[in-house]
């Protein structure tokens, strides 16, 4: 059948709406995840491309760098565009690419899948959209390539799908596709029936054309398709130009093929097969000879035995030399992966690396990573992984046999002295990841007068750049002892900006770590418990209480490093910030509810009617500078506090709703931008209001974030109109710019609550998928700036300094403030020097 009317997406017209600010990455470096395939054009020098799962897709750069080219195609509503499940060039224009998009098959992802088509190298795109899902962050993404374009006519492309979709065609160079009924097999496997993740039909896993075969009808006669069936057939062959098909006889049986590349000058296809589709799994595989002329197979596997224990991915086959080949085991976990390398079409094969008298090794390689120092810190000096795992994307450029990449679920490595394998059996390895950012943002801070950012992440920990200047150079290491999988959250104290906590998401020892450095060294909080996990955390002003929303055990509470209890006051996955410049303040919300505590969240009192019309709160952030400042980001819009959440008025009412995370940031002079997510006069983007919401400018434009439900926001406490964006597969965006506004006040409609009551209603958590990866995604950001003093008050006689406390109940520390400033009363609890 013919697909949806194809919907023509010039992303980038002839006057194009520009970003409102000029967006840029921040350089974590290394890439940070899993890239599933990357393919070079045959004969333009330097054309390439490589696909991530969550990251989009890249093009590789003169300089070994690489640049994102799919950006403005993961909007809020079309955020699985970031997910690219397969890649394809047109071998007679090197200017165009195609790429199938969509990040799961199932409802995760709400919206069918693409098929995108630049002509100019993705700097713009049309789009076709599919009548079924496509699955860039699904099992068997490593597979392939599964789009492909006829290299003896660029009209013809074929789309292998999922989910027992069968075999695409389209006629007209992309603009529509239409199903092969001739072609039957569908995939069938699937790994895990039943299951929401891994239960569908992974369908197709690649497609590759026979350039040496005969023109039929205009078109590549014979093709080759594989599929994720391992008993009936793999691999099948037309020779009519797609016409019909036939299982390839004498093919091997019960494993998956992975990647089929042909040698036109051996006439020959080369294939990896792992008893798994990838790409975590893999205990036994091969690799496979298929000899086109004489229709033969013949197995070339590297090892045999107990040596076998391993699935084979990644493939790389010399074009200019014919019968050399580098092939990778797809998972090794122990001690290490292994490359093999064979000069006469698999006969003999080398290592990479072998062993020497046990345990050591004798590596036959040297490995570079100075353009991300943090992977030798944080993940080669700390395991014995040192080349990788989850390899499945590896490539010799076919117009230079020295030049050679292959990713793994971190980053890419490659060289450029490959054939040194050949002569003195040593190459050279380096990180060439550069301007690939892949990660999954989990929490952003930008403490005033301290470190500059602090970014949580999924799966690489976290980082810390101390100042802005920082921003361009990949850090010396990730966050450590402990280095954990992933930090689902960061926050500071207001008054103590050096101090930092964050929490880890791996049961079976502590999750949470303190640094008193911002950020630079860490020491486990032994007071958390060993099954704990997961979910936000808000610090203290002081730094002396630290306030844990688990994603397991509830709302947690240490004071002084105690053991963490349980506040039963509040209900499981609150929201929770603590008050920036009043110690004894924290607030929290959950439902409709909001929540708040004047005893250092040891009690919690609902606010009953604080956030009239919400029906959940999405978003909690005090003021950097002044205590019992509050904001409240709900399905509402927005709400303000001015006496600590005792009362509240609606803000930028009819200009921004249903909105997101939020964030405070330094503005111009001494005010204070205010940064949300939320929907606008220019849709569900990222607004920036320097009034205190009155009015709202759009600071993202055309940039794309992707769902902004899943985006962290933080504006800088340090650099005036400087603000990060975490993103779900893209790193951390940063823009700077003044953002205008009018008066510092806002015309509000004021709720006062009835009454405050307390309460123990337990809300059970939902778990959401949007945008996400296999970490969860917290429900909450501490996002707080400023670059004012926060020095502690005094005590005794003395004389408390800007924004310090000077007075309220129980206080017994110094109640006049230094000139000019005057002791101004907050609550019965709380006066600030101001």
């Amino acid at each position: 059948m013919k697909c949806l009317p194809v919907v023509q997406l010039l992303l980038a017209a002839a006057a194009p709406i520009r970003a409102a600010l000029s967006w840029q990455n921040v350089n974590i470096g290394g890439g940070g995840g899993f890239i599933g395939g990357i393919v070079y054009h045959p004969t333009a020098k330097g054309v390439a491309y490589a696909r991530t799962d969550i990251g989009g897709l890249y093009r590789l750069n003169a300089d070994d760098s690489w640049t994102a080219v799919t950006d403005s195609l993961a909007t809020n509503e079309k955020w699985g565009s970031w997910g690219v499940d397969t890649v394809a060039i047109d071998a007679q224009d090197p200017s165009k690419v195609y790429a199938a998009l969509g990040m799961y098959t199932n409802d995760w992802d709400p919206n069918n899948g693409v098929i995108a088509r630049s002509s100019d190298k993705g700097a713009t795109w049309s789009i076709t959209e599919l009548p079924f899902k496509v699955g860039g962050n699904m099992p068997g993404r490593g597979m392939g390539e599964r789009l492909a374009v006829d290299p003896k006519n660029s009209k013809i492309i074929y789309f292998g799908a999922r989910s027992g979709n069968g075999l695409w065609k389209s006629v007209d160079g992309g603009v529509t596709f239409a199903k092969v009924s001739s072609f039957t097999n569908t995939g069938p496997y699937i790994a895990t029936p039943g299951d929401s993740y891994n239960g569908d039909k992974q369908g197709l896993s690649f497609i590759t054309f026979d350039s040496t075969s005969a023109v039929a009808n205009g078109a590549t006669s014979r093709i080759f398709v594989g599929t994720a069936d391992n008993v009936t057939a793999s691999v099948y062959v037309s020779t009519d130009a797609g016409s019909s098909w036939t299982a390839v006889p004498g093919q091997p049986q019960s494993y998956f093929p992975h990647k089929c590349k042909l040698q036109p000058a051996e006439k020959a296809l080369y294939l990896t097969y792992s008893d798994g589709t990838g790409p975590y799994d893999g205990t036994q595989g091969g690799i496979y000879r298929y000899d086109i002329t004489n229709g033969t197979w013949k197995n070339i596997t590297p090892v045999s035995g107990s040596d076998l224990y391993f699935g084979f991915g990644g493939l790389g086959v010399d074009m200019l030399k014919p019968g050399t080949l580098v092939a990778a085991t797809l998972n090794s976990w122990w001690p290490d992966a292994q490359l093999f390398r064979s000069t006469d079409s698999g006969t003999t094969w080398s290592k990479i690396w072998e062993w020497a008298n046990y345990p050591t090794q004798n590596w036959y390689y040297g490995l570079h990573t100075d353009n991300a120092p943090w992977i030798s810190a944080g993940f080669i000096s700390q395991d014995s992984k040192r080349l990788g795992w989850m390899i499945e994307a590896l490539e010799i450029d076919p117009l230079d046999s020295n030049h050679w990449l292959y990713a793994t679920g971190l980053t890419v490595f490659g060289g450029h002295d490959l054939t040194s394998w050949d002569t003195v059996h040593n190459v050279s390895l380096s990180v060439l990841a550069n301007g690939i950012e892949e990660m999954a943002v989990q929490g952003l801070a930008s403490p005033p007068g301290g470190s500059e950012l602090l970014a949580a992440v999924g799966d690489d920990n976290g980082f810390t750049f101390k100042s802005s200047s920082d921003l361009g150079t990949s850090p010396k290491a990730p966050w450590m002892t402990p280095m954990w999988t992933t930090s689902t959250d960061v926050d500071y104290a207001g008054n103590k900006p050096a101090s930092i906590v964050r929490i880890g998401n791996s049961a079976g020892s502590q999750q949470v770590a303190v640094s008193t450095d911002g950020g630079v060294s860490w020491s486990i909080n032994y007071g958390a418990g060993t099954t704990q996990y997961g979910g936000t955390v808000a610090y203290s002003a002081d730094a002396d209480t630290i306030l844990w929303s688990s994603s397991n055990a509830g709302v947690l509470r240490s004071q002084h490093q105690s053991t963490f209890g349980a506040v039963a006051s509040l209900p499981s996955s609150a929201v929770i910030a603590a008050d920036k410049r009043n110690n004894t303040v924290f607030y929290a919300g959950a439902g409709a509810a909001f929540y708040r505590s004047t005893n250092t969240a040891a009690f919690f009192t609902a606010v009953t009617g604080a956030l009239a019309g919400a029906t959940s709160v999405r978003d909690i952030v005090a003021h950097p500078q002044v205590a019992g400042e509050v904001w409240v980001s709900t399905s509402s819009g927005l709400f303000r506090s001015t006496d600590y959440g005792a009362t509240f008025s609606s803000a930028g009412a009819g200009k921004i709703n249903d909105t997101q995370q939020i964030s405070f940031g330094l503005g111009s002079g001494s005010t204070w931008n205010l940064y949300a997510f939320g929907t606008g006069a220019a849709g569900a983007k990222l607004y920036a209001s320097a009034d205190n919401g009155a009015t709202w400018t759009d600071v993202q434009g055309s940039q794309g974030f992707g769902a902004i439900s899943a985006c962290r926001v933080v504006g800088s406490g340090n650099v005036a109109g400087q603000i990060y964006v975490g993103t779900n597969g893209r790193g951390v965006f940063y823009a700077k710019g003044v953002i205008s506004g009018g008066s510092t006040t806002t015309t509000t409609t004021t709720v006062k609550p009835a009454s405050t009551t307390s309460s123990s209603v337990k809300m059970t958590s939902t778990s959401t998928k949007s945008a996400a990866v296999t970490t969860s995604v917290p429900t909450t950001v501490k996002t707080t700036t400023t670059t004012t003093s926060s020095s502690a008050a005094a005590t005794g006689t003395g004389t408390a300094q800007q924004w310090s406390q000077c007075g309220g109940v129980g206080w017994q520390g110094a109640t006049a403030c230094v000139a000019p400033y005057g002791c101004r009363s907050q609550n019965e609890y709380y006066a600030q020097c101001l």
